[in-house]
């Protein structure tokens, strides 16, 4: 399988440890990602506002750029990035005139975008590859054995539903996915409870009672490690212990993990590829208890 790949900006810094275990793999799995090329951000957050034609420009631009490289589906991988990727483009194909409007408007791009690309997330291609008979669990060079797994998907991946890939209200594709690597989903009634999201900016506090809320949940269900897809989740639910710790006495954090990182583990990276210093709550110390390191 071939696919052109969308990282977005968080990938390139501070989610290193997200990009080169996705990237990792991905090549395991037989997968060809292709990085697309002069990719800008994708806004970030997807606007509400009905006539903002202009916040939709950011991530229309980059469907352009699959276009260019002859491509009609696009792969990312943060939630972020997908939520608003497929939002926007669901939205210029519910509205031709919405469409030719910022198609005029970008005068500047080689070619008309003409609502072709399909927006996947990592989560969906992994299971078209099981549907193609593609087992995963085939490709495991080293189980999760014994490793209880907390999976988190946040609001971005099952909200709105127009844009959801799995149940809203209990997903589970990543819960397969721990199944087929190895480990053991735990049942986690938190698992698409918001994260505070941008509150994180000046309202730190908001933060640290959504992380004691979701992080008590993982380890009253007894997960080891929470898994997230969104680096924004990861930052609030790991770089936040510290403030949450201060303010609720007892609390007690446990590690925060991409899932790629345990697909990486799994399929038998070395720990280099993990870049595990850039956790706050580092999970090495779990990784070498299990015998995973």
């Amino acid at each position: 399988m071939k696919l052109s790949y969308y990282p977005g900006c968080t990938m390139k810094n501070h989610a290193a440890n997200f990009e080169e275990s996705l990237l990792y793999s991905m090549k395991h799995l037989g997968v060809d990602v292709q990085e697309t090329d002069r990719w800008n951000c994708c806004g970030t957050v997807y606007s509400l506002a009905q006539d903002n034609a202009m916040r939709q420009l950011a991530p229309i631009r980059n469907l352009i750029r699959v276009k260019e490289a002859d491509s009609s589906r696009v792969m990312t991988a943060c939630s972020m990035c997908y939520n608003t990727l497929k939002r926007a483009n669901e939205r210029v194909k519910a509205d031709p005139a919405m469409l030719e409007r910022m198609n005029n408007f970008m005068t500047d791009e080689p070619v008309k975008y003409d609502a072709s690309v399909e927006v996947l997330h990592t989560l969906e291609v992994l299971r078209e590859l099981k549907s193609n008979n593609v087992a995963i669990s085939a490709k495991v060079v080293k189980p999760l054995k014994g490793l209880r797994v907390a999976c988190y998907y946040g609001c971005l991946l099952v909200r709105p539903r127009t844009i959801a890939f799995d149940n809203v209200e209990d997903p589970v594709l990543l819960d397969e996915l721990i199944t087929a690597l190895g480990g053991e989903p735990v049942d986690f009634s938190h698992k698409t409870e918001c994260c505070g999201a941008y509150q994180t900016v000046d309202k730190p506090e908001i933060i640290a009672s959504r992380t004691y809320q979701i992080i008590n949940d993982a380890r009253e269900q007894g997960a080891d490690v929470v898994v997230v897809s969104c680096p924004l989740c990861a930052f609030n639910l790991d770089q936040r212990q510290h403030i949450t710790q201060h303010k609720y006495a007892g609390f007690e954090g446990i590690p925060v993990m991409y899932f790629t990182q345990l697909m990486a583990i799994a399929f038998g990276c070395s720990e280099p590829v993990l870049k595990l210093d850039l956790h706050y709550n580092s999970p090495r110390a779990l990784l070498v208890e299990k015998g995973l390191l």
